[in-house]
């Protein structure tokens, strides 16, 4: 058997962001900018990119006065998995 390595395709920065909305909690901005290494802004439209594609966001605000805001995928488009 010749010697060569098998790589696993890299996931996306998009597919984190859809794979951390897609949780039953959600995630918040900090959560995001973490996973991503984005900025706020560049979060915000990776979101609103995820919109365009077709996938409904729903964002929760915080239930703690200062807390923040939760966003998760509630609906994708046709043919998404």
């Amino acid at each position: 058997m010749p010697n060569s390595k098998t790589t696993l395709p890299r996931e996306t920065k998009a597919a984190v962001l859809r794979r951390l909305l897609a949780r039953k909690a959600g995630a918040d901005l900090a959560t995001l900018q973490l996973a991503t290494g984005w900025q706020p802004h560049s979060v915000r439209a990776g979101l609103s990119g995820l919109r365009k594609a077709g996938y409904a966001i729903d964002r929760t605000e915080a239930a703690k006065p200062g807390g923040t805001a939760t966003y998760r995928i509630t609906g994708g488009p046709e043919g998404a998995r």
